[in-house]
């Protein structure tokens, strides 16, 4: 589909979609038969503040924590639905940015995005739906972990913390390997292909996203085990330390 005021692509086309945006509803075809389905909200000042984040980072945050929660069920993120409330005084280039940074991060998930819905508000609230599929695979969820298990965590911890800490000490221009905290908290990149690689031996998983320890602690509940972590194991770079 392409927008109807120019030729610009703005969401590329997917050939799994067999009707995409233009019409009251998309059709995505699922040769699994069945749909991993979450959905999350994005409150400005809450979730995101335009002082310290662009257009795009909002784009790219609000896609990637759905996109995550997806991969952590060991399914194939698919596609997105975007429901978007705002004043009528932002920018329609304001808008357009982000929608190019949910573009740019479902690219990198390997998913599209299949339509959406935008109304008036007082200030910025962005919902997504985040559809994917199992592949002939068994999801796996935060209540199958069992003593003796080991935990593995794909990716670093605590950059995209140290990131947050760094913008409320007034640090939003830090370059270097703090600017690259900074970075990480404004635009997080979840491995994808690790919730897909893990599917078929871990027992439990969890999107991290709210911090190794919580989530770990919703892992422990579901499963009704007790975690013990080992911290000097963890994959945690120099200046999250420091």
């Amino acid at each position: 589909p392409t927008r109807r005021s120019s030729d610009l692509q703005l969401l590329p086309a997917d050939d799994r979609l067999e009707i995409a945006v233009g019409d009251d509803a998309a059709v995505l075809r699922v040769p699994d038969g069945r749909v991993v389905a979450t959905t999350d909200l994005l409150v400005e000042e809450r979730h995101f503040r335009r002082d310290w984040s662009g257009a795009a980072d909002v784009g790219v945050k609000a896609a990637a924590q759905n996109l995550a929660d997806v991969a952590a069920m060991g399914a194939r993120p698919r596609t997105l639905l975007v429901g978007l409330a705002c004043p009528a005084s932002l920018p329609a280039a304001w808008v357009l940015e982000m929608v190019g940074g949910m573009v740019e991060e479902c690219g990198r998930a390997g998913a599209s995005i299949a339509g959406g819905d935008i109304t008036g508000a007082d200030s910025i609230m962005i919902a997504i739906t985040a559809l994917g599929e199992l592949d002939g695979g068994v999801p796996v969820t935060r209540a199958g972990a069992r003593p003796g298990d080991v935990v593995a965590v794909a990716g670093d911890v605590g950059r995209s913390a140290a990131g947050l800490a760094l913008l409320r000490a007034g640090r939003a221009d830090a370059s270097g390997e703090l600017g690259q905290l900074v970075r990480a908290h404004l635009r997080p990149q979840p491995p994808y292909p690790a919730g897909l690689a893990a599917a078929g031996r871990a027992t439990a998983m969890i999107d991290v996203s709210d911090g190794l320890v919580q989530d770990l602690g919703h892992i422990a509940d579901a499963s009704g085990v007790r975690i013990d972590v080992a911290a000097a194991e963890l994959p945690c770079p120099e200046p999250v330390k420091t």
